[in-house]
């Protein structure tokens, strides 16, 4: 279904004077089919059920209306830290790109916004819920943190909006969105707008929603007709040649490239800067400062190239991007859509390629029964693959890409020696018959441990691993441990590193006042004793944790 607007002006729709002034500065005139259709229903103050692809406006289509009830019917007092509408969202470019359109359309109201999110520190956060707020924008994990601090009170939201639901379950929120719902009053306006539309949406409905309208703008996981699909095949290790030859070929002044890692991301970025073309790469391991200035570039001009994993192009809007290109093809084929969603927004034409490698054919296969069509492959006209193809060097198994502790660090002999990798713990003693530390590793290479334990650890492993295997790259990220937000700061416990290794006592054994760290080492009698425990856990024993 086409995305082109509808004969309708928004003076039509019922919206107030200043929202329509404000709409006209920003160089609007007639809505899109999903906001001629949901602003409508959403005024009436009932619930609603919205479908539509990515970039045909679904923001617009809750903020407009949302912003006349809101002004309509104003508080005597706004209260500090209550908002009355909250709005979820899966990511932090989703959550500001949002807030920003609440300014935009609302200059004009004397209504207040603010917008919280993870990545950053929080206390400007805690500062400004200080502060009387109308509509909050947030993303689930952060708003928990806020809520269970007491620095927010969801008690007086009038309206909810879950915006990208589908991702938000995607990504695994299902738990906290089911926290935030018990913090919300009974009595409220539900809205779930959605770029893709699935039977687990319609779940999450039936339980949230009461007698919700409902509107769908395009079939179900289609791509949108006015973008031009392409397909390359070329093998993986000539793929970044094929990238830099495209661009420059083609002259390619604004491109969003989607790679499947951040690994892949990285690598890409550096490839494309070393080939004289202006790049930067976002994914969930860059800091928040780094991704808006990298975002800010690309959308200003001085950034020719983005490459961006599927989590965190999220909510990209960027007006009229004209290319996109899949550098590698998603796991899921959901994820295609939601890619080529960049380009070719409301009513504008783009272009999206992607680079096939033959292990790929069949995620190719299950996108193209998704979207019902055949999407064309074509060659690359001139492009000569290098006699000598860039090597795929083996990825990391470590959590967000990191290196495998210990490398490059050199063993040292002696009464206090480590082995390599476990960042400075004793290293298992000389007795041959002396138990085994399970915590560290015998060659300094960041292998599985060989005890018993470790084993049992590692079986219990094996079926998490094939769960994840055909997750999306946002789910994959989402269950990724995370650090918590308001953790307080550890104690020192009394734990001196340095005067611990310096002290020995008259039997040859290290002292071990490691706080709750605990180790095995030997006396001269060879026997294996336990390094003494002074943090307080009560352990013994040579296991370290």
């Amino acid at each position: 279904m086409s995305n082109e607007t509808t004969t309708l002006n928004f003076n039509e729709l019922g919206l107030s004077e200043p929202i329509l002034r404000a709409i006209k500065e920003a160089g609007y005139t007639t809505p899109t089919p999903i906001q001629a259709q949901a602003i409508p229903q959403v005024l009436t103050g009932g619930d609603l059920l919205a479908g539509a692809q990515t970039g045909t406006g679904k923001t617009a289509g809750f903020t407009l209306p949302i912003l006349h009830l809101l002004s309509q019917k104003p508080l005597s007092e706004v209260l500090k830290g209550k908002p009355r509408c909250l709005m979820l969202t899966p990511t932090r470019e989703l959550a500001a790109q949002i807030e920003e359109s609440v300014k935009t359309y609302g200059k004009f109201l004397p209504l207040t916004s603010t917008v919280i999110f993870g990545g950053v520190n929080a206390n400007p956060q805690i500062a400004r819920l200080k502060k009387p707020l109308d509509i909050l924008v947030a993303t689930p994990g952060r708003l928990l943190d806020h809520a269970n601090q007491k620095n927010v009170d969801l008690s007086g939201v009038e309206i909810l909006v879950l915006d990208e639901a589908d991702r938000m379950l995607d990504m695994g929120f299902i738990r906290d969105i089911k926290k935030i719902l018990a913090l919300l009053p009974k009595q409220r306006q539900n809205l779930l707008f959605s770029a893709t539309f699935s039977e687990e949406i319609k779940a999450l409905a039936d339980g949230l929603l009461h007698k919700p309208g409902f509107v769908e703008v395009a079939r179900r996981n289609t791509a949108s007709e006015l973008v031009e699909q392409t397909v390359h095949m070329v093998a993986q290790s000539h793929k970044r040649q094929m990238v830099s030859y495209l661009i420059k070929q083609n002259d390619w002044q604004q491109v969003l490239i989607f790679t499947r890692t951040k690994h892949g991301a990285n690598r890409l970025a550096e490839t494309l800067i070393k080939n004289d073309i202006q790049a930067a790469a976002i994914h969930g391991n860059k800091s928040q400062g780094a991704r808006t200035k990298a975002l800010a570039q690309f959308k200003d001009g001085s950034m020719r190239v983005l490459v961006a994993t599927d989590i965190a192009a999220r909510g990209l809007d960027i007006d009229q991007l004209p290319q996109v290109v899949n550098f590698e093809l998603p796991n899921v084929p959901e994820d295609y859509v939601h890619r080529i969603g960049r380009t070719g927004r409301a009513g504008s034409s783009g272009a999206a390629v992607s680079l096939v490698d033959r292990e790929e054919l069949k995620l190719l296969k299950d996108i193209e029964k998704l979207i019902k069509r055949d999407i064309p492959k074509l060659q690359v006209e001139g492009f000569v693959a290098s006699d000598k193809p860039e090597v795929e060097p083996p990825r990391s198994t470590q959590a967000h890409g990191r290196p495998p502790r210990g490398q490059n660090k050199q063993n040292t002999q002696g009464r206090a020696q480590t082995a390599n990798g476990t960042e400075g713990r004793p290293a298992r003693a000389h007795n041959p018959n002396a138990q085994r530390p399970h915590s560290s590793s015998a060659n300094g290479q960041g292998q599985q441990p060989r005890n018993a334990q470790g084993n049992m650890q590692n079986n219990a492993q094996k079926p998490a691993q094939a769960n994840n295997k055909n997750l999306s790259e946002a789910a994959r990220h989402q269950a990724m441990p995370q650090a918590a937000i308001f953790a307080p700061k550890p104690t020192n416990n009394g734990y001196n590193r340095d005067a611990n290794r310096s002290r020995v006592g008259q039997n040859g054994a290290p002292n071990s006042n490691r706080g709750s760290t605990n180790h095995s080492t030997t006396n001269h009698n060879g026997a294996n004793r336990g390094g003494s425990n002074t943090g307080g856990a009560g352990r013994t024993g040579g296991r370290g944790r």
